[in-house]
């Protein structure tokens, strides 16, 4: 049991041990130090990764990896190539390379030290480097080609650096100073030229410029010429098209207000052909009714020579029933001459419904309508006439002469209604006026005549033997007759 215990105790101590050792022995280096250890094995180097070195059996020395800026001056003046004395200054960055060769040798100089130290050191280095170089070169080439003199320093002191296990970076002329003002007056001179060649340049800068404005103006006078007579192209082509266009419309529109007017002027020939038709036996009634009434007077004046007392009571009694059966008639007519009309108002207002749906039907359905309307209207009138005219029948000629009288001041007003459209009438030479009272007693005369031809009438003879009836009746009747009459 207490060898156990002295086990267990012994294997503790050498576990805590290890542990002191690991935690002791444990290094890290960072990405910018290079960390050697050496001693107790082969030295070995540790950069960016860890490792462990034996605690009191092995040495942990550091070196920095980091980028060192390094100003470069010659101290005196230096002379040239060309014996000119000049001063240079430059700007340097300069590391310990990682290659592990170099860093062996870059421990061996410069393991432990200070940056400090590490750049005069290089300083040194480079400042020799620069005189050498300063030596070589005339002084015009080495300001006009600054980085040729770089990399001449540089290519020359890159051996020397890396005997010491250095590397350059970067090498910049910063500038150059002699003692003379050779520099300055190099300068003015090429300030000289520069203006020189600016001069020219400017005046074949203007020259251009102005070649290149005149050719400009001139593209764009071209331009706008051109765009000019595109823009008058379309312009007239476009009032070639408005012009089609409105030709176009001009004709649909006219085709359309023809056809209205070819649709109205039909309808008004169908109306007025209606009318005349309802005219014609409008007339052929009243003649009819003339004729009888004609007869009814013969008759009558017939009646009265035989026997006038009894006529004059008959042509009472038969006159009363005759009025009664007028009236009667009369009312009839107009009762149905009412409903005719009811009806074409209907029949009117059905067309103005449907002439708001199509113009050109609904004139067309007017003019049917009012066609309808007027033949409707004139044979209720023509059918008022027949009841007339069977009314009437016992009057005879005397009756249709009447009848004519009556007609005739309407002919004649007809006959002179177109006269009413005339403001003035103006009539040259002699006998115009005759010549046209002339013309409508000949339009009335031959009215006469197409009634006696239609109708078989003949007036003259007709009034003749009214009015020598009545004259012979005068003649016979007596003082109280006539007082009665």
């Amino acid at each position: 049991m207490d060898n156990l215990v002295l086990v267990v105790g012994i294997i503790v101590a050498l576990v805590i041990v290890v542990l002191i050792f690991g935690i002791l022995g444990y290094v890290k280096a960072p990405p910018n130090q290079a960390y050697i250890i050496s001693g107790f094995r082969k030295s070995r180097m540790l950069v960016g990764r860890s490792g462990i070195r034996i605690p009191f059996l092995e040495r942990l020395d550091k070196l920095t990896l980091a980028m060192m800026s390094v100003d470069v001056k010659t101290t005196d003046f230096v002379p040239t190539n060309d014996f000119i004395n000049v001063k240079a200054d430059a700007a340097v960055k300069v590391k310990i390379s990682r290659n592990e060769d170099l860093v062996k040798l870059a421990s061996e100089n410069f393991l432990n030290k200070t940056e400090d130290y590490i750049i005069e050191q290089v300083r040194d280095v480079l400042e020799g480097n620069m005189r050498e170089i300063i030596g070589q070169m005339e002084l015009k080439d080495m300001v006009n080609d600054r980085k040729m003199f770089a990399d001449k320093v540089q290519e020359n002191a890159v051996p020397d650096f890396a005997k010491m296990g250095l590397e350059i970076v970067a090498f910049n002329v910063q500038s150059f100073e002699d003692q003379n003002g050779i520099i300055d007056d190099l300068g003015i001179d090429n300030i000289a030229q520069i203006k020189k060649n600016a001069s020219i340049a400017k005046a074949n800068a203007q020259r251009e410029i102005a070649e290149a404005e005149s050719n400009a103006s001139k593209l764009a006078n071209d331009a706008r010429v051109e765009a000019e007579k595109e823009i008058a192209v379309k312009n007239n082509q476009l009032a070639i098209s408005k012009a089609e266009l409105k030709r176009e419309e001009d004709l649909k529109q006219a085709i359309a207000d023809a056809a209205y007017e070819i649709e109205k002027e039909n309808q008004r020939k169908r109306i007025e052909l209606t009318k005349a038709e309802a005219n014609i036996v409008r007339q052929q009634k009243e003649s009819e009714v003339k004729e009888q009434d004609v007869r009814v007077k013969e008759m009558t004046l017939n009646a009265e020579i035989r026997k006038q007392a009894e006529a004059d009571r008959y042509a009472k009694e038969e006159a009363a029933q005759a009025v009664l059966f007028e009236r009667q008639k009369a009312a009839e007519a107009e009762r149905y001459q009412r409903e005719q009309e009811a009806l074409a108002l209907k029949a009117q207002a059905d067309a103005n419904k449907y002439a708001q749906e199509q113009e050109a039907a609904g004139i067309r359905a007017k003019g049917l309508a009012e066609a309808a309307a007027i033949q409707a209207k004139l044979q209720a009138e023509a059918d008022g006439l027949d009841k007339k005219a069977e009314a009437m029948k016992k009057y005879g000629e005397a009756a249709v002469l009447e009848m004519y009288f009556k007609a005739l001041p309407e002919v004649a007003r007809h006959i002179a209604e177109p006269l009413n459209n005339v403001d003035k009438i103006t009539m040259y030479g002699e006998g115009n006026n005759a010549k046209m009272i002339e013309d409508i007693t000949t339009s009335i005369t031959k009215i006469n005549s197409g009634l006696g031809d239609s109708m078989g009438i003949d007036l003259k003879s007709l009034l003749a033997g009214v009015l020598g009836g009545k004259i012979l009746l005068d003649n016979q009747a007596t003082p109280e007759d006539s007082n009665k009459d």
